[in-house]
């Protein structure tokens, strides 16, 4: 009975390093480790000892007999990934830590509270003495888990579970509601910690660089999934969703999850996190139908396969391919022919009355946002590309004449990440990243990196946690070495600094009081949550929450 990894890996090894027979790969020190879309467990190395189950933090390994119907299609995939034979020792290397050679107080200011921001605390308090406070400017911490991951991905939030425990270790604090750069600056983080960590990802969109592309109705798929996760700087947003199409650009997992969304039988979100005021919104759309503009052909497109295989189950979503005969190219690698296989599967599917449909439309630019005579988007202008290889063999897409006009209501670009220059660091604009030396930013000493302003927006959830653990190992090598500044500050003059000058930081129990007022009330609808979306009805859970436990709310008030 061999065990599968499914849809939900978030890659973050834990598996890896539990498994006694080395069954699953790629591991951490392997070369396609950072470009795995998952990781696989090898059906005939597998000795079915359980171990992984346990040590997974989103709960995507089963036994191959106790996967749902959806989930069977990686018993097969699981299994593809091993039919190329690999060379490997018969237990997975581990990378030794760093340890401190001291237990004086090492305290460390991490900015930012996602993954790569929890990841990198963590890591900090496996070592003795070591102090972290984590610094966010919104009220809720988690970045992208929380605001990014789409509603009906469930699973995946579930490495809230693992935040969690990383939260509750003896020297962690948060310091939520906190803006670095406005609040506070980077020197007075400096003055008051021996070192500070940014890991502050990267939060604005590429352009399409095409006339129309500002007009009322095209934005990006970032604001849209900002504003359907409840994230609180987009909850007085509102999209058009009166039309009968909407554009996608890009055809990543953001712009497939966008997609499916759209797509989605609202009653279908309803025992979701989704915010009440997008589920009210999607109940009213008229949206039937999806287009996803990729400018290259299918075997491409940058999503990957476990977010396909989790689109083409769904007995509510058809599925159709423009641009592309979906033929498998000599030399393609077996995932990829498999994404190919799936969508040819899919398309081929006769049509069910009343479902949405999604256009995975190939081979394909937009040229120009076109408007209507009220000023709006009314549709988009794409112009057929041929797919000439390069001569290394690259293949690109090169513009034709042939240009067709796609009416929408709605278009939404996802074509990719920038991070964005932190106040008083350096910033390579090209890259869109920090520079740095394995986390240590370039001329700052005491000051380095993590996630994605450290290595630009690539890997997933878990790949954060390699990252996170190289950065602290330079951070403690550092440390070791007497390179670290001794805080001219204590701590405390830190909390009274920012007393002054923020009018409620929410702390730790603050933010349990916050997710105890959401789970409260979505159990009351059988949902895992309803979403607080405003800060001032966050700073009212956080202060009410605390008072009906007879205690003072946990907040740094003025």
């Amino acid at each position: 009975m061999p065990h599968v990894v499914t849809q939900a890996c978030c890659g973050d090894a834990s598996c890896v390093f539990a498994c006694p027979v080395n069954a699953i790969h790629p591991t951490p020190d392997e070369p396609d480790f950072g470009l795995a879309e998952m990781l696989y467990i090898d059906p005939v190395s597998c000795v079915d000892c359980g171990a992984c189950v346990t040590a997974c933090p989103v709960g995507a390994i089963s036994a191959h007999d106790r996967l749902t119907a959806e989930q069977l299609p990686f018993v097969d995939i699981n299994a593809l990934f091993h039919e190329t034979p690999r060379s490997y020792p018969a237990q997975a290397p581990v990378t030794p830590l760093v340890a401190r050679t001291s237990t004086d107080r090492l305290r460390v200011a991490i900015v930012g509270s996602g993954p790569a921001a929890l990841f990198a605390a963590d890591e900090l308090l496996k070592r003795p003495g070591v102090r972290v406070t984590v610094i966010d400017r919104l009220p809720t911490p988690h970045g992208l888990v929380r605001a990014g991951v789409a509603p009906d991905h469930p699973s995946t939030k579930t490495v809230e579970g693992l935040f969690r425990h990383i939260e509750e270790q003896p020297g962690f604090r948060y310091l939520l509601g906190v803006d670095v750069g406005v609040d506070v600056t980077h020197d007075e983080l400096a003055a008051h910690h021996h070192a500070v960590v940014y890991a502050t990802g990267a939060s604005h969109d590429r352009r399409l660089g095409i006339a129309g592309e500002d007009l009322p109705g095209s934005t990006t798929a970032t604001d849209f999934v900002a504003w359907y996760n409840g994230h609180p700087d987009h909850a007085d947003r509102t999209f058009d969703l009166s039309g009968h199409r909407a554009v996608v650009i890009g055809n990543g997992n953001v712009a497939l999850d966008v997609a499916r969304v759209l797509a989605t039988d609202p009653e279908r979100l309803a025992g979701t996190d989704i915010a009440d005021h997008a589920l009210t919104a999607l109940r009213a759309s008229a949206v039937r139908e999806i287009v996803l503009v990729g400018r290259r052909g299918a075997e491409h497109a940058a999503f990957t396969l476990p977010e396909l295989v989790g689109l083409v189950e769904r007995d509510d979503i058809d599925v159709e391919v423009h641009g592309d005969t979906l033929v498998v190219p000599a030399g393609t690698d077996v995932m990829t022919a498999r994404k190919l296989d799936l969508l040819r599967e899919a398309a081929a599917r006769p049509r069910r009355p009343g479902a949405r449909t999604i256009v995975f439309r190939f081979a394909s630019s937009p040229q120009v946002v076109d408007a209507d005579g009220d000023g709006r988007v009314a549709g988009v202008g794409l112009v057929r590309n041929d797919l000439v290889p390069d001569g290394g063999g690259v293949v690109r897409a090169v513009a034709t004449r042939d240009v067709e006009t796609v009416s929408a209501g709605l278009v939404l670009r996802s074509i990719g990440y920038r991070g964005v220059a932190l106040p008083g660091l350096p910033f390579d604009a090209a890259s869109a990243t920090v520079p740095h030396a394995s986390g240590r930013v370039d001329g700052m000493p005491g000051t380095y990196v993590a996630g994605w302003i450290k290595r630009g927006p690539s890997g997933f959830i878990g790949t954060n946690r390699s990252c996170a653990q190289e950065t602290v190992d330079a951070l403690v090598a550092d440390a070791n070495a007497g390179l670290l500044t001794e805080p001219a500050g204590a701590s405390s003059e830190f909390r009274r600094l920012v007393g002054d000058r923020v009018a409620a930081a929410i702390d730790l129990r603050g933010w349990r009081a916050i997710d105890a007022a959401e789970r409260a009330a979505g159990r009351t609808e059988g949902r895992p949550r309803r979403k607080i979306v405003r800060l001032d009805a966050m700073l009212e859970a956080a202060s009410t929450s605390a008072a009906s436990r007879r205690r003072r709310p946990r907040l740094v008030r003025r």
